[in-house]
């Protein structure tokens, strides 16, 4: 095989892997809006049953006791779940980000249509979704940091309603607590995504 069969073959080679990790990066995506949409889909309907058995005359600590702790179990999963996609995301790419970067020294013109590495905007697009590149405040606006939230506000409550049945605190004193509580939750799940996107972005 002379040396121009090589580049074309390897050109094609290229082609290949772009749409295959293009392929695996809109796969990546679906899985990460299904878990959201799970999770949030999940939390609602408990919270429209706990308003129908508040309204009769079931006793509503049994089955608050049962669900808030799958919940919460689910949201946890739900979580980091969603980091390690967002960063695999952002493996992919980077891979397709290097294909691109041979695309642009093929020929003169091609520099008008791919960005020159370290530049390019999809990518930085990409790392902000994981809270990388634009300060700390940007781990609160990432779908992994809507998540925590969620569970954590879950997580304040059900301790609330824990302590409310057993140490019978008064309705401010729990309340000060399940606040706390998920205050104190909300920032370990950013501690810990910003441990792991300080990881990831030495990849």
């Amino acid at each position: 095989m002379d040396q121009q069969a090589r580049e074309q073959a390897f050109i094609s080679a290229l082609v290949t892997e772009h749409f295959v990790l293009q392929s695996a990066r809109g796969a990546m995506i679906g899985e990460m809006v299904g878990r959201g949409s799970i999770y949030l889909g999940t939390v609602s309907g408990a919270l429209i049953s706990f308003g129908f058995i508040a309204q009769s005359e079931l006793r509503l600590a049994p089955f608050v006791a049962a669900v808030l702790p799958a919940l919460f179990v689910l949201g946890e999963l739900t979580f980091v779940a969603l980091l390690r996609d967002s960063f695999q995301n952002i493996e992919f790419l980077r891979r397709i980000q290097k294909i691109r970067g041979y695309y642009r020294g093929l020929v003169p013109e091609a520099e008008e249509f791919f960005d020159p590495p370290g530049r390019d905007r999809e990518t930085a697009s990409e790392m902000a979704t994981v809270g990388l590149g634009l300060g700390p405040a940007a781990l609160l606006f990432t779908g992994a940091s809507t998540i925590a939230a969620v569970n954590s506000i879950l997580g304040g409550a059900g301790l609330a309603l824990l302590l409310a049945h057993t140490i019978r605190l008064d309705e401010s004193s729990v309340t000060t607590v399940g606040v706390l509580a998920a205050g104190l939750l909300f920032a370990a799940h950013m501690a810990y995504e910003h441990w792991r996107g300080r990881d990831a972005g030495r990849l």
